[in-house]
């Protein structure tokens, strides 16, 4: 049996998080390590461990993270505007291999930086 992940241990309330929102197919909380004033990590319940795992059964969920995404925008007051990422593979410094939306904002975020 695999080890479960930090998110998979968050999820399962083992390991406590600042949860800013929940519903039956995703959960978000803070980043314990925040690039921006605001950064929030939306996951999926479903265990899935990046983009490339993703299977046409999970195109509802997938939806839902962004639509979650757009809620805590709102609910967090990130009317400058706000960024989403997914990293998919360590190349792209994916670090836990379950799937997660990052929602960063209160800062400019323009890119390139600098």
């Amino acid at each position: 049996m695999a080890e479960k992940t930090i998110f998979k241990k968050i999820i399962d309330g083992e390991i406590p998080a600042d949860i800013v929102y929940e519903d039956d197919q995703s959960l978000a909380f803070r980043d314990v390590n925040p690039q921006a004033p605001t950064h929030i990590l939306i996951i999926p319940r479903k265990e899935i461990a990046s983009i490339d795992h993703l299977s046409a059964e999970d195109e509802q969920v997938m939806g839902h993270l962004f639509l979650v995404a757009q809620k805590i925008a709102k609910q967090e007051n990130l009317t400058d505007g706000y960024r989403t990422i997914i990293n998919c593979g360590e190349g792209a410094g994916q670090t836990v291999f379950h799937l997660h939306v990052h929602l960063m904002g209160g800062r400019n975020l323009t890119w390139p930086p600098g």
